[in-house]
């Protein structure tokens, strides 16, 4: 039954097995519930029928009823609430491990809202649920059969009378579960869409008021506002009218047991206290059966919700084990790669990087240049062909192993609305604040770090937003200097500076580069031209590779990039 809760459910093991326990303790909890009904009847029987017994005998039995009704409640309230909020922690644990397991062409394929959506409001759908209905939904099929057993052994036409309105009740609304699932889902993928679209809306807040968008945006937002509602209302409809024909169905249970039950005592088939008993019975029955309805259209509400997280378990993860300690070099051997099957990036990339070299990769824009790094750096994994980093292929070296050997600035800096101080120790958690402080001289930082209010004790706001596109860039750079890992990978570092500082840069990358293995990518061919070897990429395609001198005489591309530069460099508004 454990790992039923867990598919089912999307648990983990231990929340599945704190659930079962939470099932045990509901069930225990509802057949105690008959313990009062039954006193009534012990009464009932003393004092109309004629038995004779002691009033001591009624008190001791209540007491006892009392406190095992008052225990069972405290065990189940502590199965039930307290154990959920460590399952939904646990839970939360669980699917942000995996996804840090996960390789970055995941996320490029789904929205960041979505996944955020799915740690937060999916998982704290399944904690209310796991508090208010799945424990009393599964153990009222623990008891209800022994009821009926005992109902029908007992007297098997007021035992039918009983049990079939209620079994009928329960058809009807497991008859009605796939069209409650399927609107339900519509209605959870419609306010997934809300979400991803509000989000894009505030990360674009100055694209869309420099281009005049508001008003159209406002009226899409509103469209879309409007048919979450439509899907929100319809979902409700189709979920109240099975369950208020169910209900219906099971009130007749009540109203059967009394028509039935008096006419069978007129005929002297049965005692008042049989009939009494049979009444009870009904009314117990219908109280456990109406606190479970209401919970039944949640269970089925989850179903969306548990197929996103378990979406995310099956998602196929970056293996591997522990890079070699020695040697750096890089070696691509006819490797393919595409983001989506039907638009391939790469068409067969050959090159090698060896340690104490740079090499520069060369191209035009969206030839794959960016790619190659992407691969290197396993944020992505290629299709066909192989990597090597230190004579061990790529796939079978652990992404967490991978990035201690990497320092990597990309072209896109993200940042962190906290202190300069903290984002550059980024790099490297146990670096002291000197150390830090030093990573970001070599990087040219502390010139205008020094000016900020509050100095490397600065906050930056969300991803930076208050420092410069160079600036943003510097600090990414610093992060890789403090790192100082064997491999460096550097994609347009330059792009966001100025002549100035891209020579200060230049000169401190001297110092970083020194014995390492290090791959750059620079529409500025100036910046390269004394790269030990130099890749031209064409159309995902090595087409030539050497030096820079040796390049000009060998690769017409090379050549044509080496004459748009110099044009670029010429022109004058």
């Amino acid at each position: 039954m454990r790992k039923w809760l867990e598919r089912r459910f999307a648990l983990t093991p231990q929340g599945a097995k704190e659930t079962m326990r939470a099932i045990l303790a509901s069930t225990l909890v509802s057949l105690s519930a008959y313990a009062p009904a039954c006193l009534l009847l012990l009464v009932i029987d003393d004092f109309v029928l004629g038995s004779h017994r002691a009033a001591s005998f009624y008190i001791i039995l209540s007491v006892v009823i009392l406190i095992v009704i008052l225990i069972l409640l405290f065990i189940e309230y502590d199965r039930m609430y307290n154990t959920t909020y460590k399952e939904s922690a646990n839970l939360r644990i669980e699917i942000a491990d995996r996804l840090n397991r996960l390789p970055l062409s995941y996320f490029s394929k789904h929205d960041m809202s979505d996944l955020t959506q799915t740690i937060m409001a999916d998982v704290e759908a399944i904690e209310h649920a796991m508090s208010h209905s799945i424990p009393k939904f599964v153990a009222f099929f623990f008891y209800f059969p022994l009821l009926s057993v005992m109902l029908i052994g007992y007297n098997w036409k007021l035992g039918l009378t009983v049990i079939v309105p209620i079994a009928l009740g329960y058809g009807l609304i497991l008859w009605s579960k796939k069209v409650q699932i399927r609107i339900n889902k519509k209605y959870y993928l419609q306010l997934r869409k809300n979400s991803e679209s509000f989000q894009e809306a505030i990360e674009n807040a100055q694209e869309i008021r420099s281009f005049g968008m508001k008003k159209t945006l406002k009226i899409s937002l509103d469209a879309q506002m409007d048919e979450s509602e439509r899907l929100h209302l319809r979902s409700e409809i189709i979920s109240a009218i099975p369950l208020l024909t169910s209900n219906i169905v099971m009130q007749l249970s009540l109203a059967l047991v009394i028509i039935i039950g008096v006419n069978m005592l007129i005929g002297g088939e049965i005692s008042v206290l049989v009939l009494t008993g049979y009444i009870v019975a009904a009314l117990k029955i219908k109280e456990s059966v109406d606190t479970i309805n209401e919970n039944v259209s949640e269970l089925y509400y989850l179903d969306a919700r548990i197929e996103r997280i378990n979406a995310i378990r099956s998602a196929p993860v970056q293996e591997g084990t522990e890079a070699a300690k020695e040697g750096c070099d890089i070696r691509l051997d006819n490797v393919t790669f595409s983001y989506t099957e039907d638009s391939p990036v790469l068409r067969g990339v050959s090159f090698e990087a060896k340690q104490g070299e740079v090499t520069a990769l060369v191209g035009v824009s969206g030839c794959g240049k960016t790619s190659i790094l992407r691969l290197v750096s396993r944020l992505y994994d290629y299709d066909t062909g192989s990597i090597d980093i230190g004579g061990k292929d790529i796939k079978h070296i652990s992404a967490a192993s991978l990035y201690k050997k990497i320092s990597i600035v990309f072209q896109d800096v993200t940042l962190f609305n906290t202190s300069v101080m903290e984002n550059i120790r980024l790099g490297n958690k146990e670096a002291t604040d000197e150390q830090v402080r030093e990573a970001a001289r070599l990087a040219n930082c502390d010139e205008f770090i020094l000016r900020l209010p509050e100095g490397y004790d600065t906050k930056i706001g969300e991803n930076g937003i208050t420092l410069s596109g160079g600036e943003r860039q510097r600090l990414s750079i610093a992060r890789a200097f403090l790192k100082d890992a064997p491999i460096v990978i550097l994609d347009e570092i330059a792009a966001a500076l100025d002549v100035e500082n891209e020579q200060k840069i230049q000169e401190s990358l001297n110092h970083l580069i020194n014995g390492k293995t290090v791959i750059i990518i620079s529409h500025r061919l100036k910046s390269v031209e004394h790269a030990d070897k130099i890749v031209v990429i064409d159309g995902g395609r090595t087409e030539a590779q050497g030096t820079h001198e040796e390049l000009k005489q060998t690769s017409p591309t090379y050549r044509k990039l080496v004459e748009n530069a110099a044009l670029a460099e010429s022109f004058m508004y």
